[in-house]
C-alpha cells in the first residue's frame, strides 16, 4: 500500500521536475543537468513500480522488496527542493536588493546548496535504483492475495452464521416482503449495500436460509465475488447448481462464455434463488448477469450484496430494490456487544459502563462483535476498562489477534480504491479530530492546494478532487452528514473503526503527523495537525522541521512556537479557523508564506493587512470564522485567486497607494478589466450601494458564485450601481456552456421592494436565493434561462409569487420561507421536473395542489410545528416520493398519521422528523455565513437515503 502511495507522490513529482527544466529562473547550467537527470531517472522507476504494483494486482508478479524510507526520502527530498527553489524564485520577485540581504528568510536556499541538495538526490536515485535491482524476488502466488481477506464460496456457508443477529426484524421483513412482490415479468435484482461491517452478508444470509428452506425455488446457490473475475464467480455458481459427482468434469475453464452457457442451460426454465456477495464493479455484474436466462414469468430472484451504491443501483436498475444497510442503535448495539464481551456466568454481575465502546463502534457489528470478543478473551467484565480499550484502540487493531479479520477486511477496502490519488484524499482525513464534521468544498480546496489529485488538461483539480470525494461517498468510506437538496454532500465524516483505522494509516506512513492529548509522532513532516488540549510546550516541536511542513491545522490552543510563522517556509495549506489563540499579530507573518494556497482564518483576527497582496499563489481565502469585517482591496491584484468567503465591506482605500507595491486602485482596475482575476467564488461582501468596487465586479470574467447582503448607510441609498453589477452578473451569455454553474444569493430586506425591477432579460442563472421583501416576481424572472434551484424568503408569500413560480418548468429544487401564504391551486402538469420542496412556514397553511401537478417530487418538506395532520396535503398525488420530512416539533399524533399514510403509499416514502438547529454545525455551509440568515440556505434541503450522491 505505501509503494502504491508513493508511486502516486512521484507522479506528482515529475511534472514539476518537468516545469523547473522549462522555468530557467537563471539556473546554472549544472543544476539543469541535475534537474534533468532526475527527471528521467525517477521517470523510469515510476514506470516500474507501477508495472509491478500492477502485476501484484493480478497476483502474478514480482513482489516490490524496495526500501519504502529511501523512496519516501526521495520523493520528499525532490519535492523539497522543487518547493524552494519556487520560494526562492518568488521572494526575489517581490524583494527590493536592499531588502533581500537585510530581510532574506534564513532557510532561503542559496544556488550552491540548491546545487548540493540536487548531487544529493540524484545520489539516492542511484543507490535506490541499485538496491531494487540486487533484491528482486519471484512474487507470491493468488492464494497468498486471496489470504488478505476474501473469502471464498467454498469456505463460506451462509447456513452456518447468524447465530447472534442483532437488530435484522425489521430489514429482513422489508426484504422478504420484496423477494414475495411480484415482478411483471423479469428477473427481480434485491441490493443490499452498506459499508463494510455493516452485516449486509449476515442480512442475505439470514434471508437465504429462509428461502433455501422453503418450496418456492427449484435451484439455491450462494457464491462470493470478492476480488474474483466473472469466470471465477460463475464456476462457483455452476458448482453450486450441478451436482456433486459432475464437479470433476469442470476442470478449470475459465472461458466466460462457456462457463455462462452452461450457467444458463442449469437454470432455464427453472425458478431459482441465488446470491451473490460483495460484488465490486459494475462491469464485473454485467458478464454475471448475462449468465442468467430471461425470466419470463417474474417467480426467480437474485440477491447481491456491495459496498458500493453505484454497483448497487445499476444491479438493481430494472424492476429491482435497493436496501441500504443502517447502523444499529444504541439498544441494539448494547445486546450485540454484551452477547460477545460478557461470558454467560457473569450475566448477573454489574458490567462497567460500555459507552465508550459503543461510541467508537459507531453502530457497526463486526467492530461491535470483535471487540466484545477481545474483551472477553481479557477477563471482561472484570478485566480493563472501555475507556482504556478505546484510548489504545489504533495499537489493538495492528497487533491483536482478535482484530486480524476486521484488519484485513479494512485493508482489503482500502486496498480496492482504484490509484494512489483516492487512498491519499482517504489518509487526509486523519487530520481531522473524530467529533469534527468536515466541509465538503473546503477538504476540495485543501486537496487541490495540495495537489494531492494529479490534474489533466481537460480537467482542473477542483473537479478532479469533487470526482475523487464522490467516489469515496459512493464506495461508502466516508458518510454525508448534511446533504444538499440538489444531493451535493455539505458537511461528512469519517465513521466508527474505518476512522480509527485511516488514523493509524496516515501516521504509520507518515501522511499526517498528529499531535492529540500530548500524543506525538515526531518525524519528518509534511502535515501537521494539533488537536485540542496538545502542544502548549514549544519544546515538543524541538526535532521538527517546521520550514518544511506543507499543512498546519490547529483545532483548539497551540504555542507560540507553532504559530511562529517566521518558521514556515513551504506551507501551501493554513487552516486556523479554529485555533483558539490566533491574533492580529500572528497575519504578518503568514504574509510571508509565499507559497501558501489555502488560507482559512478564525480567532480574534479583526483585519487583513495589505500585505497579504504578496501570497500570489493563493487560491482560497476563508474568514467566515474571523471578526474581519474589511477586506483590503489588495487582494483582488492576487492573480491565483479563486475563493473569498466571508462577510466583509470592501476598503474604502481604492485610491490610497498600497504600502508594499505602489499600486493604486486604478491598477486594481486595470488588472480586473485586463482579465487577469480568476475569482470564482465571492460570497460574500456588504454594500450600502455607493462601494466603487461595484464597478469593478463586471469585469470578473470567471465569476460564478456571488453572496450579497444589502444595508442601506444614511448617506446611500441609491441601489443603481448594484443593480448593474447584478445586471452584468445574470447577463444570458450564449456563447457559455448551458451547464455552467451561476449562483446569486441576495438579502435585501431593508430596501424597498422594487429594489430589483430594474433588472432585464435576458439572464442565466442556475441557483438563486432571495431574502426580502416579495409582493411579486422581479421581471427578469420572465427570462430567466437554466434556473435550477431557488429559495425565496419573505413576509408572506402572495398568488402572484406561487403563480409565477408555477411556470418556471425547468426547475428542479424550491424552498418556500414566510409566516403566511395566501391561497392558491398548484394545477396539472405545473412544475414537472420539480424533484424538492419545502415549505418553512408559521402558520400552517399550504397551496392546494392538484393530480399531476409536480409528478416527479421525490422530497416533500414541511417545516411547519404547528402543522395539524395532512393541512390538506395528499401525498398521493406524488407516484415518485421517497421522503417526507416534518419539523422536529410536531405532534405525535400528526406524525402517526403521516406514518400510516406512507405505508398505505405505493412506493413507501420514509417519514423524517429534521434534526433541530441545536444539533446542526451553522457553519456546515459555505453560503452560510450569518446565523441571522440561516434559514435562507436552499441548501438545508434533505434528501432520501436512497438518491445516490453525485
Amino acid at each position: 500500500m505505501e509503494a502504491a502511495l508513493l508511486s502516486g507522490t512521484m507522479k506528482v513529482m515529475l511534472p514539476k521536475l518537468c516545469s523547473l527544466v522549462e522555468k530557467s529562473w537563471n539556473l546554472h547550467k549544472d543544476i539543469k543537468r541535475d534537474i534533468q537527470f532526475l527527471e528521467k531517472e525517477l521517470g523510469m522507476i515510476l514506470r516500474s513500480m507501477d508495472a509491478e504494483l500492477g502485476a501484484a494486482r493480478e497476483d502474478r508478479g514480482a513482489a516490490l522488496l524496495l526500501s519504502i524510507e529511501d523512496l519516501r526520502e526521495l520523493a520528499h527530498g525532490i519535492e523539497d527542493c522543487i518547493d524552494s527553489l519556487v520560494y526562492r524564485a518568488s521572494w526575489k520577485q517581490q524583494s527590493s536588493l536592499l531588502r533581500r540581504r537585510l530581510q532574506s528568510p534564513k532557510a532561503l536556499l542559496t544556488g550552491l546548496q540548491l546545487a548540493e541538495k540536487l548531487k544529493r538526490m540524484k545520489r539516492l536515485v542511484v543507490e535506490a535504483h541499485d538496491r531494487r535491482q540486487r533484491y528482486l524476488v519471484p512474487g507470491r502466488a493468488a492464494s497468498a492475495a486471496r489470504a488478505d481477506g476474501s473469502p471464498s464460496s467454498a469456505s463460506f456457508d451462509p447456513r452456518l452464521t447468524g447465530a447472534d443477529l442483532v437488530g435484522v426484524d425489521e430489514p429482513r421483513a422489508k426484504l422478504l416482503e420484496q423477494l414475495a412482490a411480484a415482478a411483471e415479468g423479469q428477473l427481480k435484482v434485491l441490493s443490499i449495500v452498506g459499508c463494510w461491517g455493516s452485516g449486509k452478508t449476515a442480512l442475505a444470509a439470514d434471508v437465504y436460509r429462509i428461502q433455501a428452506g422453503s418450496e418456492r425455488f427449484d435451484k439455491h446457490a450462494w457464491v462470493c465475488a470478492a476480488l474474483r473475475s466473472p469466470g471465477e464467480v460463475l464456476l462457483d455458481l455452476l458448482r453450486e447448481l450441478i451436482s456433486s459427482d459432475d464437479h470433476s468434469c469442470l476442470g478449470n475453464v475459465l472461458n466466460t462464455r462457456q462457463l455462462s452457457v452452461q450457467v444458463r442451460e442449469q437454470l432455464v426454465k427453472k425458478r431459482y434463488f441465488i446470491v451473490i456477495d460483495d460484488i465490486q464493479a459494475q462491469d464485473q455484474w454485467k458478464i454475471i448477469k448475462s449468465a442468467f436466462p430471461d425470466d419470463n414469468d417474474g417467480s426467480s430472484r437474485v440477491v447481491v450484496t456491495t459496498t458500493i451504491q453505484s454497483v448497487a443501483n445499476a444491479c438493481s436498475s430494472d424492476n429491482g430494490y435497493v436496501h441500504k444497510m443502517s447502523r444499529l442503535d444504541e439498544k441494539c448495539s448494547k445486546e450485540l456487544f454484551s452477547k460477545k464481551a460478557c461470558p454467560e456466568k457473569y450475566s448477573q454481575y454489574k458490567q462497567p459502563d460500555p459507552t465508550a465502546i459503543l461510541k467508537k463502534c459507531d453502530g457497526q457489528p463486526l467492530a461491535l462483535v470483535t471487540i466484545g470478543e477481545f474483551l472477553q478473551s481479557n477477563g471482561w467484565p472484570r478485566g480493563p476498562a472501555c475507556e482504556d480499550v478505546c484510548n489504545n484502540i489504533g495499537y489493538h487493531l495492528e497487533t491483536e489477534e482478535t482484530f486480524e479479520k476486521m484488519r484485513r477486511v479494512l485493508m482489503r477496502n482500502y486496498a480496492n480504491l482504484p490509484g494512489h490519488a483516492l487512498k491519499a484524499c482517504l489518509l487526509y482525513f486523519g487530520i481531522f479530530p473524530s467529533d469534527n464534521p468536515v466541509r465538503r468544498k473546503s477538504l476540495l480546496r485543501r486537496w487541490s492546494a495540495e495537489g494531492i489529485v494529479e490534474t489533466q488538461d481537460s480537467c482542473d483539480a477542483l473537479a478532479l478532487a469533487a470526482k475523487n470525494f464522490n467516489k469515496l461517498v459512493d464506495q461508502n468510506f466516508i458518510e454525508p452528514i448534511d446533504v444538499s437538496n440538489n444531493n451535493n454532500v455539505k458537511t461528512c465524516q469519517t465513521y466508527g473503526m474505518m476512522r480509527e483505522f485511516i488514523l493509524q494509516l496516515s501516521i504509520s506512513q507518515n501522511f499526517v503527523t498528529l499531535f492529540c492529548d500530548d500524543k506525538k509522532e515526531e518525524k519528518y513532516v509534511r502535515r501537521l495537525s494539533l488537536h485540542h488540549k496538545n502542544a502548549k510546550d514549544g519544546d515538543s516541536f524541538k526535532n521538527i522541521d517546521l520550514s518544511l511542513v506543507r499543512s498546519l491545522t490547529i483545532f483548539g490552543k497551540a504555542c507560540k512556537t507553532v504559530l511562529d510563522f517566521s518558521k514556515y517556509e513551504l506551507l501551501r495549506v493554513l487552516d486556523l479557523e479554529k485555533c483558539d489563540d490566533l491574533k492580529d499579530d500572528h497575519i504578518k507573518g503568514i504574509c510571508n508564506l509565499l507559497l501558501l494556497k489555502y488560507l482559512s482564518l478564525g480567532g480574534s483576527v479583526t483585519e487583513l493587512p495589505e500585505d497579504i497582496v504578496k501570497l500570489e499563489h493563493l487560491e482560497a481565502l476563508d474568514v467566515r470564522r474571523t471578526k474581519v469585517n474589511m477586506l483590503p482591496v489588495e487582494v483582488f491584484l492576487l492573480p491565483c485567486l479563486m475563493h473569498i468567503l466571508g462577510e466583509f465591506r470592501l476598503s474604502g482605500k481604492v485610491y490610497k497607494k498600497s504600502v508594499l507595491k505602489k499600486k493604486t486602485g486604478n491598477e486594481v482596475h486595470k488588472f480586473l478589466s485586463e482579465g487577469k482575476s480568476n475569482i470564482e467564488t465571492l460570497a460574500g461582501f456588504v454594500t450600502d450601494g455607493s462601494d466603487r468596487f461595484l464597478h469593478l465586479m463586471g469585469h470578473m470574467n470567471r465569476l460564478r458564485k456571488v453572496k450579497i447582503w444589502c444595508k442601506p448607510s444614511a448617506s446611500s441609498t441609491d441601489w443603481t450601481d448594484l443593480t448593474r453589477a447584478i445586471q452584468q452578473f445574470i447577463q444570458d451569455k450564449k456563447d457559455e456552456n448551458n451547464d455552467t454553474t451561476r449562483s446569486l444569493s441576495l438579502h435585501f430586506d431593508e430596501c424597498s421592494e422594487n429594489f430589483l425591477d430594474s433588472v432585464t432579460g435576458p439572464c442565466y442563472l442556475s441557483s438563486l436565493k432571495l431574502h426580502g421583501s416579495l409582493t411579486a416576481l422581479p421581471q427578469f424572472f420572465v427570462s430567466l434561462r437554466g434556473l435550477r434551484e431557488l429559495c425565496l424568503s419573505t413576509t408572506k408569500l402572495t398568488t402572484s409569487v406561487l403563480e409565477a413560480l408555477s411556470n418556471l418548468s425547468y426547475l428542479q429544487y424550491l424552498k418556500l420561507i414566510a409566516r403566511d401564504i395566501e391561497d392558491f391551486v398548484i394545477e396539472v402538469q405545473a412544475l414537472p421536473r420539480l424533484l424538492c420542496l419545502c415549505f418553512e412556514l408559521q402558520n400552517p397553511t399550504f397551496p392546494t395542489i392538484k393530480q399531476g401537478a409536480m409528478q416527479f417530487l421525490v422530497t416533500l418538506q414541511l417545516l411547519c410545528k404547528d402543522i395539524n395532520g395532512f393541512s390538506g396535503i395528499n401525498i398521493e398525488c406524488f407516484k415518485h416520493l421517497e421522503e417526507v420530512i416534518l419539523h422536529p416539533k410536531v405532534s405525535q399524533e400528526t406524525q402517526k398519521q403521516w406514518e400510516k399514510a406512507a405505508e398505505e403509499h405505493p412506493n413507501g416514502p420514509k417519514i423524517v422528523l429534521l434534526k433541530s438547529g441545536d444539533e446542526a454545525e451553522a457553519e456546515s455551509s459555505d453560503d452560510q455565513l450569518n446565523p441571522a440568515f440561516s434559514n435562507m440556505e436552499i441548501s438545508e434541503l434533505l434528501l432520501p437515503s436512497g438518491i445516490v450522491v453525485p
